[in-house]
């Protein structure tokens, strides 16, 4: 099996500032697996492009992501990046989402259910406990440049 991606490291380096608009640069490039200064050459692009707006909040960049913003390939230039986004970035594994920590466990509700003579059974009280944290996965050397996808 190859080492290939079916994403350019573009495309990565913008999943993982979609999930997390406050990363660090050096925390984006150990995720997709590439030099710091990459990921910045790749943020700069971007940002030339109009892909994504850089600005400072204290001593740390915050990146909003311009979802109306059309592919740049003539094959996907009919998708915009946050339909393409709303496909690819989900939480990061390991985040549970707020819906996740408070929902509870299948068919405990808070009133009295029917059992199965008709007779009123009482709400369960067992609340789920959140997804324990998975540990990811190493990060993958992909050395490649080129377009956003």
């Amino acid at each position: 099996m190859g080492d290939w991606t079916f994403f350019s490291n573009y495309g990565h380096v913008l999943v993982c500032l979609s999930r997390n608009h406050e990363a660090r640069l050096r925390d984006v490039a150990a995720k997709v697996g590439i030099t710091e200064r990459a990921v910045q050459t790749i943020v700069r692009d971007m940002q030339d492009a109009g892909f994504i707006t850089v600005s400072k909040q204290g001593r740390c960049n915050r990146y909003r992501i311009n979802r109306r913003k059309s592919l740049r390939h003539a094959l996907e230039s009919h998708c915009s990046v946050g339909k393409l986004l709303s496909l690819v970035a989900r939480p990061a594994p390991g985040q549970a989402s707020a819906d996740e920590v408070a929902e509870t466990v299948p068919g405990a509700s808070e009133e009295p259910r029917p059992g199965p003579r008709g007779e009123a059974v009482p709400p369960d009280p067992v609340k789920r406990e959140p997804k324990q944290a998975r540990k990811e996965p190493p990060p993958v050397d992909v050395r490649q440049q080129g377009d956003l996808f």
